[in-house]
Parts: C-alpha cells; structure tokens; sequence
C-alpha cells in the first residue's frame, strides 16, 4: 500500500478507571506538554470502575492546550447518534477545534443489554452504524431540517446544530470484512488496534477498505488511518513487534506508514512503566518517524552501509557498550589452526563442557526467576504464592542473592582459567595464543555485565520500575554468556584433550 501523504500524527490512549482519576488528567496534561498530538480515552458505558469518557473529554479539553481528543471509540449502542453529533460539535466548540469522533458498531452485547441498550446481531451492528454516520453527518450540515429514514436510527424533522469549527473526522474501529468495507465507503479514518489487527493481517484489511472506497467513488487516501500499539521499550533489538530500543520502534512505525498508508500511532502504555513509556514514544520515537517519513518523501532513498574490509577490533572493557548488536565482537574472532589428529591424553575438555553446562543451566534459572519478578510485578497475588508467599521485595532481595551466588561461581571459573588453563595452553601450542587472549578480553566483558546486572537489581529493591533494566541487563548477560561458552568450547575442548592439560 503507498504513503498516503498525511502529516505522521502520535497519541496515547487512556483508559478511563474512576479510581485513577487523577493520574489519567497528569497523564494527558503530560502528553499534551510533550507535544503529542491525540490523546483517546475508551468509551466503556456499562463499566461501572470508569468515567463516562465524554464528561472526560470535556474535562481534559479544558486542561490541555494543543492535543486533539477523541473517544476510542464511542459505543454507539448506548450514545445515540443525534447526541453523540451534538456532543462532539459541542466538545469542538469548546476546545476551539480539537475533537474527532472515534467509533464503532458495539460489542460486549450482554453488558450492554444489561444497561438497557439493544442486542444487534453483527449484520444488525453494521448496518445500525452506517444509519448513525448519516444522523451525525445531517446534524453538522447546515440547511433545512433533516428527514433520514432508518430501521436503528432516523431524523423525523431535526433542526441541525451545533456545528463544529472544524470539519470532525469520523474514525471507525474495524476489523470483520463488513466493518472494513463501511469504513472504506463512509469513514474519515480507520482505527484498528495491534491486539486485534496484528502488522501481519495490516495487508488485507488495507485492502478490504481501499476496495470498498474504491467503489464507492473515493479516493483511499483520503482515509487517514491511526494504528493503536503497545509494546516494551528494551535496549536489546528483537524481532518481536514493538520489543526494543527506541530505533526499532521507530524503524517498524515507519514501514508502517510508508508501506501500508499508516499516519497516526496511538501509544496503549503498560501499567507498569506508563509515563517512561509515554516520555520516550513522545521525545524518541515519534521524532525519528517524523524525520523518516519526509527523508522518504523528499526522494532521500538510503542505501546499503558498505560492507568493512577489515571488522574492527573489540571494544575495551569499560567501553564496550553490552546492548550493541555484536558486543563481544563475533565477528573478529580468532580461530587457532587445524591440528592433525592424534589420540586424547585426557578428559578435560569433556569436564570443561560439563562445567559449561552446569552454568548454562545456571544462567536458565537466572532468566526464568527475573521473568517470574517481572510477572509478578504486574500481579502480586500470583508473585507471592508463586515464590513461596513471600513479598515483592523480598522476590527481589532472593534474586539478587541467587544471582551474585552465581555470579561468584562464574568469576571462580574465569579466575582457574585466566591462572591456570590459559598459560599453559599457550606454553603447550603457540597458536592458541591469540584465540586464549580473545577468551581473555571476553571474560573481562562478561564480568562487566554481571556487574551491571548487580547494580541493576540493587536498584531495583529501591525503585520497582527498574525491572525492565534488569529483565534487559539478564538477556545481554545470557547472550553474550552463551555466545563465550560456545566459542571457547570449539576452540579448546580439543587441545585440551589432545595435550593432556589437566587443571
């Protein structure tokens, strides 16, 4: 799909809990003062824990200067379209121009019932919400009073008003084949969510509404679309959606925009993290989208990096930096030459591997114990009964105690290595040398990560959103771990053996 040419747009979304009251106005003042552009807040009238989003709306219009606001999306079931039209042009009135109509055709049926709405088949929900895009349109159009038949919803003679001071926007949230093709024919915007339309069915769906506007006369472009994301801000890339530093994030945003039309990205934080994530969307991410997207429309065409003749050496310790693509250097290793086979004096290349082993599953129960913290972070019930009833800190303290135990098993191993097994494999063949001061140079790397991981969780018991830089800090230390383990494995495991070096 091409880029439809529409000035890239961020926002977050907020959800509406009574109890959190505060935090959510503090949290859409800070996204306004951030200099994002939407703010939308879910619109969920039979949950009885929320605010009613347009009292909400009404009240952050008043405290926010420049974000456009919107409810994402209205339930039309239970907001009849004739007041939802004068409640939007009311809410555009008083913002001076900063309100858009998210909505969609309804669900949770039971709930809604229950509140006295009605119960629509989906056929029903569809056609419910092309008839209330023709009530709110009619009450914005200036002109004679409005006639519109309908089975749902109709106007028997309703005088338009108030108008809005800007053309609003009609965004539908879609995702069925039938939704998609009445967005494509009537809306002004498509707002799908990654937890319901995931990059990979973006494609199709695109398809479905350019298709439908096709059809209908209408230019696809015409159709702004806003992408609604969650995902985990980490300073490891991953090929995981939305799971990385800020670089990917924004590499990702951006195909999205220059490949499938996207123009707007809607930020769904965690609990756990929501102003840090909300702060580095707003002063990292959307930056460097903005600056892709007009690089890309101005002709600016990137080319490959050319390839190095020479990798560079490694980094010093002190200065290498762990959460690089390569921070051990893989690539410059060296590889000590082919021997010619002869018989093994002895087995301590086997008892090396059985070491190496031990710590592996060392470092697996390292990772497993950070991600049971991390789950345990998000519900404390489950933490607790989990980890032998005990409390998020004391988790914490256990951790932390577990992973400097290993963390002095590991260094013992370097030390016997660096004192004892190193010098006389290079006394015993001389080209092992550069292979040994590499493993060297690695060991040294390896325990800079374990300190950084120490001081990660240290500072963790005093600070319980640090626990992503220690769930970051542990994947680093397990990857580059891994990565030594092996390389000293195919490079030693059989001179040791050959040479009968014993330690």
């Amino acid at each position: 799909m091409p880029d439809h040419g529409h000035p890239p747009r961020f926002g977050v979304f907020l959800t509406p809990a009574a109890e959190d009251h505060r935090e959510i106005v503090r949290l859409a003042r800070l996204a306004d003062g951030l200099g994002l552009d939407l703010i939308g807040v879910q619109d969920h009238p039979y949950q009885p824990a929320f605010l009613d989003t347009w009292t909400l709306l009404t009240h952050l219009a008043a405290r926010t200067e420049r974000a456009v606001l919107f409810p994402h999306v209205a339930n039309l079931p239970l907001r009849p379209p004739a007041v939802l039209a004068r409640s939007a042009a009311t809410l555009d009135i008083l913002s001076g121009g900063r309100t858009e109509l998210g909505i969609g055709a309804g669900a949770f049926w039971d709930a809604i019932a229950a509140l006295g709405g009605p119960r629509r088949t989906p056929g029903e929900a569809v056609e419910a919400l092309e008839e209330a895009i023709g009530v709110i349109r009619a009450l914005w159009t200036p002109g004679p009073a409005a006639e519109l038949p309908g089975r749902h919803y109709r106007l028997d003679g309703a005088r338009p008003g108030p108008f809005p001071v800007h053309p609003i926007g009609i965004w539908i949230g879609s995702y069925k084949k039938r939704m998609l093709e009445l967005t494509g024919r009537l809306g002004d915007g498509w707002l799908p969510s990654a937890a319901y339309a995931p990059p990979g069915e973006l494609a199709a769906m695109s398809r479905t509404v350019d298709d439908a506007a096709r059809a209908a006369g209408r230019d696809p472009g015409a159709i702004r679309r806003i992408y609604t994301v969650g995902g985990r801000f980490s300073r490891i890339p991953s090929d995981r959606f939305l799971d990385g530093p800020p670089e990917q994030w924004a590499r990702e945003l951006t195909e999205l925009a220059l490949g499938h039309g996207f123009s707007g990205f809607v930020l769904a934080p965690s609990a756990a993290g929501t102003e840090r994530e909300l702060r580095t969307f707003a002063e990292e991410v959307a930056p460097l989208v903005r600056e892709a997207i007009a690089a890309a429309r101005a002709g600016a065409v990137a080319g490959d990096a050319p390839a190095a003749a020479v990798p560079p050496a490694p980094a010093e310790p002190g200065s290498i930096d762990l959460y690089s693509a390569d921070p051990l250097g893989e690539a410059t290793r060296p590889r000590a030459p082919a021997q010619p086979p002869g018989p093994a004096l002895g087995d301590t290349g086997a008892r090396l591997t059985r070491i190496h082993d031990g710590l592996r599953d060392e470092m697996r129960q390292i990772t497993e114990a950070v991600a049971q913290v991390a789950a345990g972070q998000r519900d404390a019930a489950s933490a607790r009964s989990m980890i032998n009833s005990l409390t998020l800190r004391q988790n914490y303290w256990t951790l932390g105690v577990f992973c400097t135990a290993y963390s002095r098993t590991l260094t013992q191993h370097h030390t016997i290595e660096d004192r004892y097994m190193f010098p006389e494999l290079r006394a015993r063949q001389a080209s092992l040398g550069p292979v040994v001061e590499r493993l060297e140079h690695e060991h040294e790397i390896i325990a800079e990560a374990l300190a950084g991981l120490d001081a990660a969780l240290v500072a963790l018991v005093q600070d319980d959103g640090r626990i992503g830089e220690v769930q970051d800090l542990t994947a680093v230390l397990e990857r580059i771990l891994l990565s030594h383990l092996g390389y000293e494995e195919e490079e030693l495991v059989e001179p040791l053996d050959r040479l009968g070096i014993d330690v």
